[in-house]
Formats: structure tokens, sequence, C-alpha cells
């Protein structure tokens, strides 16, 4: 590690690297990103967290998750039951989301550390090992166990008053593995897995050649012609490509769907036969009407306020980028750090339509369907997602520091 530079993935401040002593982080002085961290036996922690998660993943899906009890008459269903509902009513786009970021995801993820953290631990080096990594870096933003968990849990409070609700063990099963995923990636430590490689100090003196990788955070000194991570083989390229026209163009995208997403029904709830539309918001006066006021404010917050705020972040960072701004850009830093990290939990409300799909079908006493304003706030979400990770932040910088591009900090 002597001689290592490294680069702020959020404003390409450059540092030397320092060993850490025990367990703790280094963090960027200038936007408060950060840089690095160290966790003590990282690769065995790994290994006994993400196998341990792949078990509770199994109990997960095998035994039964939640049952519906209502006049003598019992609904039973798997995890599994969520999606395969919505493409039974005719809602393929939703039961691919929440097939996939629910289960798929989170699957592949645990699947590709163990790939990468066995082999290494036994000293070997896994074929096709920056591909894989690659693809668990990729997918980690939607492994969301934990909005779905969020969703279970409203959907719980939500039937208190319908029927009987009854936990099974894959409802347990998945409480644990939410405390073992989260765990095995705070204690997974990137460069664990980098250890082999040889590393060598980039050229400062090329300063249009320097880049960093955002995949595995790689500093390296870029070969003409050939722009790709020597250590894990990403595509790299000095700023993203075509980053303000790409998220102006979901930007725009996220605000035409928003419109229908909240005058459309998200679901149906039919009693005895008779029902009517329930949109974003008609659902959330419901659940003040009916004393859940705790309840309303999150379906609020995540639905509504979420998705717009959002939005709005992202439309004012645009535009402040595009006429060159040097307000506050460590304050407009950690707005573009709000968007990555709340955009995710608008999911809920998918999931929660999902679940309560799947769990009340009781044909005439009591039938949940959902609406085509739940596939176009699902596309608001996704949308927004796509627009906050193609923004590149480091215009902000670029715009407030322009001359200290390939400044070294100790």
């Amino acid at each position: 590690m002597k001689g290592k530079i490294i680069a702020c993935h959020e404003c390409d401040q450059l540092y030397h690297y320092e060993p850490i002593a025990g367990s703790g982080k280094a963090s960027c002085t200038q936007c408060g990103s950060e840089l690095y961290r160290h966790v003590q036996n990282s690769l065995d922690r790994g290994i006994a967290l993400y196998l341990t998660a792949l078990m509770l993943f199994i109990l997960a899906n095998v035994y039964p998750f939640l049952s519906l009890e209502l006049g003598g008459r019992v609904e039973e269903n798997i995890l599994l039951s969520g999606g395969l509902a919505m493409y039974q009513m005719g809602m393929p786009d939703l039961a691919i989301l929440i097939f996939f970021t629910s289960i798929g995801f989170p699957f592949i993820s645990i699947i590709g550390m163990l790939y990468l953290l066995i082999p290494l631990r036994l000293g070997m080096v896994p074929p096709a090992m920056g591909l894989v990594f690659r693809l668990v870096e990729a997918i980690n933003p939607w492994s969301l166990v934990s909005v779905f968990m969020l969703g279970v849990l409203i959907s719980i409070v939500k039937l208190q008053d319908l029927a009987n609700v009854i936990a099974g063990p894959s409802l347990y099963a998945l409480v644990g593995l939410l405390v073992a995923f989260a765990a095995a990636r705070a204690n997974f430590d990137p460069e664990a897995i980098w250890e082999h490689f040889d590393y060598q100090s980039p050229d400062l003196s090329e300063p249009e050649r320097l880049m960093n990788c955002h995949t595995c955070g790689m500093f390296t000194c870029a070969k003409p012609g050939l722009e790709e991570c020597p250590r894990c083989e990403a595509p790299i390229h000095r700023r993203k490509v075509d980053s303000i026209t790409r998220t102006w163009a979901l930007v725009m995208t996220a605000t035409i769907l928003i419109i229908p997403a909240n005058l459309y029904p998200v679901m149906t709830v039919i009693r005895f036969g008779q029902g009517e539309p329930s949109t974003i918001m008609s659902g959330v006066l419901h659940l003040i009407e009916g004393g859940m006021w705790g309840l309303a404010m999150i379906v609020f917050v995540a639905s509504i306020v979420i998705p717009v705020m959002k939005l709005m972040i992202l439309v004012f960072l645009l535009v402040s980028v595009q006429n060159g701004s040097k307000w506050r850009p460590k304050d407009r830093t950690v707005l573009y750090r709000i968007t990555e990290t709340v955009g995710a939990w608008s999911m809920v409300d998918i999931f929660l339509v999902g679940i309560l799909s799947a769990l009340v079908s009781l044909d005439v006493l009591s039938t949940i369907r959902p609406g085509i304003g739940a596939s176009f706030f699902a596309g608001v979400v996704v949308v927004t997602m796509f627009a906050a990770h193609s923004f590149d932040p480091r215009l902000i910088w670029d715009g407030a520091n322009p001359q200290d591009d390939n400044r070294v900090s100790e």
C-alpha cells in the first residue's frame, strides 16, 4: 500500500493512502464522503455473515410467509407470492420488479460475494473476479430487503381491522436475513479482495489521463485508447459520459410519470362485492380517517414527499452545475447523497400493493387488486433511481474548484 494514491469518488480530491488501525474509516476532508475503511478479519466475517444470510434466505423462501384468516377461511402465502400475484393479475412489469428487488438481486448478491470471498480466503483468485465484483456492485442498490420488510410491517398493520394475520416461519427468517445481509455489507472491506493486485502509483504529470474507477475505487492512469480499470476491468471515464444530458432526460421522464401515478388508482379494495379504487393520496387519507397517523405519514413521505423531493434536488443540482455555480459545493454534494440514499424507500408502496394483492384474495369476502397507477409509480421510482446514479457529483466540484483538479492531500 506504500505510495498508494486514492481519489474521492464524489469530488475527485486526491489523497495518499494511510493505513487505519483497528476498525475505522477515512473520510474526505473536502466533501465528507467516505474514502475507505478498515474491517478486521473482513474475509472471515464476510464469509460467516453471507453464509448465514444464504441459509436464512433459503428458509425465507421455503416456509409459509404470511397467512390471512377471515370467516373460517385461511389464505396462505410464501415470499414469492407478491410477484406471482402481480403476474397473474396481468401486471408483469410489477411482477418482475418485485421479484428481482426483493428476492432475485439479494440472492445474486449473496452468491456473488461467497464466490469471491471463499476462494480468496483459501488463497486463490476466483475466475472472472472483476466481472462478478462489478455485477454485485451494480445490483447492491437494487437489493431492497429492508424496504420490503417495511412494506410487510405496513401490510400487517393495515390488515389488522380486516382479518387475523398469522406470521409464518418465513417472516422470522426474513427478519434474520435483513440483519445478516446488512451486517455482511457493513463488514465488507473492498480492499481485502484486492490485496493480491500489484498496485502502481499513477503518474500525476498527465492529469488528462488520470481516472478513478467508480466500481472498485482504483485510481489509475488510463492507457491511450483503453479506458478500462486494470483491476476490475470496468469502463472508466474522467467524468460520467453525458451525465447532464442523461440525468435531464430521466428527470423529465419521471416528472411526466408522476402525474398519472398520482391520478390513477394504485389498488382497489373489494369487500363483499363492493369497493372503490384508491389513489396514493386517498390511501393516505383513509389511513388518517382510521386513526393510523403514523402509518399515514410513512406512506405519505415514502410515496409523495421523497419522489417529489428527489426531482427537485436533481433539477437544482443540474441547473447549478450548468451555470457553473460555486455556491456551497459541500452542501450540494450532501443533497446528492440524500437522493441516492432515500430514493429506494419509495418502493415500499409497490411492495405494499404486491403483498396485499397476494394475501387478500378471498373471492366475495375481500379482495385487493392492483391498479394502473402502481405501474406508473413504479416507473417513477426506477427512473429517479437511475437519474441519481447517472448524475456525476464531481461536476459540482469542477465548478467550485476548477484550478485544483489534481491536488493531493496528506
